[in-house]
């Protein structure tokens, strides 16, 4: 076998070998979650615990909102005041932090996640 055709052998399979790496990292993210829990407590005293959420979207709270939030992940979050995470009144919750509202303030009804 000439050593033109050794290369170009060697060539197509490290470009296959690449471009399959890619593919997969690619499709990695689909499913993609914030491994460990979100933790919040309703105006009812209730405990709520969110395991994993997927780090894309808007996760809606309880009915009521939430008092207290405690940020078990392993990724940031944005805890917002309105059902669909918009809206002014937001507070940035880092990892493994968590925050209490004032008695006079509005609950916490959805929040997404900063990735």
């Amino acid at each position: 076998m000439p050593v033109i055709d050794h290369r170009r052998r060697r060539l197509g399979i490290a470009a296959g070998t690449a471009l399959l790496t890619l593919t997969v990292a690619g499709c990695s993210g689909l499913g993609r979650t914030a491994v460990g829990p979100v933790i919040y407590t309703t105006e009812r005293d209730a405990v709520v615990l969110v395991n994993s959420p997927s780090v894309k979207g808007c996760h809606r709270l309880a009915p009521a909102g939430a008092k207290e939030v405690v940020n078990e992940t392993l990724i940031d979050i944005i805890l917002y005041r309105t059902r669909d995470c918009t809206g002014p009144g937001t507070t940035y919750l880092a990892t493994t932090l968590s925050d209490v509202n004032a008695a006079s303030a509005l609950p916490w009804r959805s929040f997404s996640t900063v990735h």
